[in-house]
């Protein structure tokens, strides 16, 4: 029987602005598992970026109960969230908030110096697959090996949880292909469980299960009998 790492019931976000109600989530319920790779489909607006962040302990829902193993997050304190965040979770987003002033290696350090249990940079970039450009600096690397500097400074930390938010949206597909070569690679080396939001359709064929939202719902979710290896996505 698999472990569901994240239960999430009835799970509801309302922003406001002024007298402006805006509906993101409406009551959300899913179940995500021990390292299984997710992805998350959806137009903009369809409320999986807030589902993601909720799941992150970067926002908090209106309504709902969500649950981390033996956290809850729907009632967990700011000094909780951060704790969840720092010992628990890594993020990947499109824009990889490197320090321009610091090497790769360096950049990974930032975490690895904070984090409990933490693997050296080296061995963080080697498995992202950047073990001979660890000297350089931001500048110095494409698109594509910045955002795998990204992957391995959260990664660095052993999380349990890797939440990615676009990570391939601002490369092309064959800079794209190698990215998310770098996250299933640390999906199955590490085990860690693996949500990726996406517009791109063609990536749910790497996932274990494809989560469909629209309008602040999960519409559907399909289940991959085999996962494909993103080299092999048509795309």
């Amino acid at each position: 029987m698999r472990e569901a790492v994240f239960r999430i019931r009835d799970l509801s976000k309302v922003y406001r602005t002024g007298n402006v109600e805006v509906k993101a989530l409406r009551g959300v319920d899913a179940d995500l598992f021990h390292g299984e790779l997710t992805v998350m489909l959806g137009p903009s607006g369809s409320g999986k970026s807030t589902f993601l962040n909720i799941l992150g302990g970067l926002d908090t829902a209106t309504a709902g109960e969500v649950r981390y193993r033996d956290h809850d997050l729907s009632s967990a304190s700011d000094r909780d969230l951060t704790r969840y965040r720092r010992d628990h979770v890594g993020f990947v987003f499109q824009f990889y908030n490197l320090i321009p002033s610091l090497t790769a290696k360096e950049n990974v350090a930032l975490v690895t110096e904070i984090a409990r249990n933490a693997m050296p940079p080296e061995e963080a970039l080697e498995l992202v697959g950047l073990k001979e450009r660890m000297g350089h600096f931001p500048a110095q690397l494409s698109g594509g090996e910045q955002q795998r500097v990204a992957i391995a400074r959260a990664v660095a930390k052993r999380p349990e949880v890797m939440l990615c938010d676009e990570p391939t949206g601002a490369l092309d597909s064959k800079t794209g292909i190698l990215v998310l070569e770098a996250l299933t690679a640390t999906n199955r080396e590490l085990g860690t469980t693996t949500a990726i939001i996406t517009h791109n359709a063609t990536i749910g064929s790497i996932a274990d299960r494809v989560f469909h939202f629209s309008d602040g719902r999960i519409t559907d979710v399909l289940e991959n009998e085999t996962r494909l290896s993103p080299s092999d996505v048509d795309w």
